[in-house]
């Protein structure tokens, strides 16, 4: 990790984190961790439905990053956003690489061999997904969890 902040000078409703991280698999397992505590922080622990779901959605992402859009020399950033008043968590991972971009939607079916269902289960997690020219290089892959939709009740 080379740097995070948390903006505190915003309303209670809409709290958010950024943070850069080396592009590596290490990186991307350190923004997952730094997500699950930063939920914690925001009153979602750990276990909490909302807290996994996040932290799956920013591993998925940070993953990819560091696979298909590292640039050597760059690190990738992430910024979560909690919007209490919309119930959502805008996850977004930033990475240098302008040329290789995200399909729109994940694979039809699932491929074969050990990877490649990443997008599949954000697109199944998240409210909505997509991604996003980043300026003056790169792109940004986000996605919105729903917090009320994650935090209902089971029944058995």
């Amino acid at each position: 990790m080379t740097g995070t902040s948390t903006e505190e000078n915003e309303p209670r409703e809409f709290l958010s984190l950024t943070a850069k991280f080396v592009s590596s698999p290490r990186g991307a397992q350190l923004a997952r961790r730094l997500a699950v505590r930063c939920m914690e922080e925001w009153g979602h622990p750990p276990l909490s439905d909302v807290s996994c779901t996040v932290a799956l959605v920013v591993g998925e992402l940070a993953a990819n990053a560091v696979q298909h859009g590292r640039v050597p020399g760059r690190d990738f950033g992430l910024r979560l956003a909690l919007d209490a008043v919309a119930g959502l968590v805008r996850i977004e991972i930033a990475d240098a690489a302008c040329a290789k971009q995200p399909p729109t939607a994940p694979p039809s079916s699932y491929p074969d061999g050990e990877s490649g269902r990443g997008l599949l289960l954000v697109d199944v997690l998240a409210v909505r997904w997509g991604a996003a020219p980043r300026q003056p290089v790169g792109k940004t892959v986000w996605a919105e969890v729903s917090i009320e939709a994650v935090e209902r009740p089971r029944r058995l």
